[in-house]
């Protein structure tokens, strides 16, 4: 296993099973198209798609953006980089112009993969990036340059020059996917995930889930986070099918579970609870709901259990390729709150303040090492350094092992907040806030919201220059307003308090239980 396979995922598991249903695409049913695809079907299509990509210069080594939702174009373009050895950069759909270009810039993207819908996005981001990647737009005739010289009517887009692909050699330490991630300090980092990586993760996670030969695994998550890139990259090492779905519904995505009788889905505790809440039911396929992305509470697994859903709340990171440790039902059931043991080949070290190991029961720092830990921080050797001690990757969550070995994940060691599965570094948001004339200052933090898990909390002080009834003018939503042309939306304050000044500890760093409270108590939202 430690070489395999040689050749591309898509191409091994094609030579084994060309027959075998590789894809359902659920969106295409609904428009009543062809909707499933087997692995000779899929590897025809990925084989186009990679002489198009080798037509325009994309070869071993480039790194290539994508800016697409889940579904099938996403899929071709994720075997298609891999047949052509070049490294998969998923952009997110929702960031802004800037944030796409400092996306890109940290990855040194050479070239953005997009639709329609975001090639504005994309080529504006494109224009402000220091050294700008090439932007191609993906339509049902097949890939188009943008820009003012273009007219889209390429005629060998499709089929490239019909030369031989090149033959690419491979190794388990190749990097594979550059996926961006807020880290362990809170600041957004680029994480290489190599083949070992995510083979190491995909067969820890068969050994933790099971497998069987007509597993169907729902993906409804976004493909540009490691939870939705997962299940396509998986099913096509066990040769089973993934169902693509482009967004979740809480009333649709059960019923396409049923309708193609799902037997995994990947889901974060926002959408699991939306579904528990909706007349919706899930099927009795269901073998597993893989629960991640944020904590899920002990209402929404008891609710799981009265309802016979089998939950596996997980714990995982974009750092370790998905999965660090997963529940099984009956263990998230009996245990409330545990994430379960770590993963086979998996390593959780708690440590105290001082880096050393602690005892069963005691709190402290948890630390991942094993074969799906990223090698470290692309183009940052300071928080590689900064990130990685004696017992591996420092993740930044407190928490403990019972003495049965199972993980509890209490909370961040920085002050990271997660919303509906997205994680928001408060400085960033912070910085765009100081940006506005009229804010002197701003504390940003994590509000508990029964939804989302947590919601975007700001507390705002008026600049000293301001009109004397800055507080009252500017408002809330002009607060918004203004971040939502800086930041995408899932970052935006939803809940916005106004201060004369912030609340501070002796030392002099916001205290945010204050903080907290104050929120509480002067919300506007």
């Amino acid at each position: 296993m430690t070489n395999w396979p040689q050749s591309d995922w898509l191409a091994a598991r094609t030579a084994a099973s060309p027959d075998a249903l590789a894809v359902i695409d659920a969106d295409a049913t609904d428009a009543g198209e062809t909707a499933r695809w087997s692995y000779a079907d899929l590897d025809a299509a990925t084989d186009a798609v990679a002489r198009s990509l080798a037509a325009r210069g994309v070869g071993p080594g480039d790194h290539v953006g994508t800016l697409l939702d889940t579904g099938l174009p996403f899929v071709l373009i994720v075997h298609a980089v891999d047949r052509l050895g070049a490294v998969l950069v998923p952009l997110n759909v929702r960031h802004t112009s800037e944030e796409l270009a400092r996306a890109c810039e940290k990855a040194d993207v050479t070239t953005i993969l997009c639709d329609a819908d975001a090639e504005s996005s994309a080529g504006a981001a494109a224009e402000i990036a220091e050294e700008p990647p090439a932007v191609v737009s993906i339509d049902a005739d097949g890939f188009h340059d943008s820009g003012e010289d273009s007219d889209g009517s390429d005629e060998d887009d499709n089929d490239g020059d019909g030369r031989p692909l090149p033959s690419v050699e491979r190794s388990p330490a190749d990097v594979r996917v550059l996926l961006s991630t807020s880290g362990t300090t809170g600041e957004p980092k680029v994480v290489p995930l190599t083949a070992g990586n995510l083979l190491a993760s995909a067969v820890a996670s068969a050994f933790r889930l099971g497998v069987l030969p007509d597993d169907r695994w729902l993906c409804c998550l976004p493909m540009y986070h490691m939870g939705g890139l997962a299940p396509v990259l998986r099913s096509t090492l066990y040769g089973t099918t993934v169902v693509l779905q482009s967004e979740f519904d809480a009333e649709r995505t059960p019923a396409v579970a049923r309708e193609h009788e799902a037997t995994g889905v990947s889901l974060v505790p926002t959408m699991l609870r939306r579904i528990v809440d909706s007349p919706a039911t899930l099927p009795d396929s269901l073998r597993f709901v893989l629960l991640g992305g944020a904590p899920a509470d002990a209402e929404l697994i008891e609710a799981c259990q009265r309802r016979e859903i089998p939950v596996h709340p997980t714990f995982g990171m974009t750092e370790t390729a998905s999965q660090v440790a997963t529940a099984t039902p009956s263990e998230a059931f009996e245990h409330e709150g545990t994430v379960g043991r770590p993963l086979v080949g998996t390593r959780v070290t708690v440590v105290d303040e001082a880096g050393d190991p602690v005892q069963a029961g005691e709190r402290g720092e948890l630390v991942v090492d094993g074969p799906t830990v990223t090698p470290g921080y692309y183009g940052d050797a300071a928080a590689t350094e900064a990130s990685f001690g004696p017992y591996g990757l420092l993740t930044g969550d407190v928490g403990y092992r019972d003495e049965g070995g199972r993980l509890w994940v209490l909370n961040r060691r920085d002050d990271r907040i997660v919303t509906g599965g997205e994680n928001v570094d408060p400085g960033e948001v912070v910085a765009a806030l100081r940006e506005h004339p009229a804010i002197g200052d701003a504390a940003v933090l994590g509000v508990d919201d029964p939804e989302w898990g947590e919601r975007v909390g700001a507390i705002v002080v008026p600049a000293d220059d301001a009109d004397g009834g800055a507080a009252a003018t500017l408002g809330a939503e002009a607060v918004r307003e203004h971040c939502r042309e800086r930041l995408a939306g899932y970052k935006l304050p939803r809940t916005v308090a106004f201060a004369d000044e912030l609340p501070r500890t002796a030392s002099g760093t916001v205290d945010r239980e204050a903080a907290r409270a104050l929120l509480d108590e002067k919300s506007d939202d």
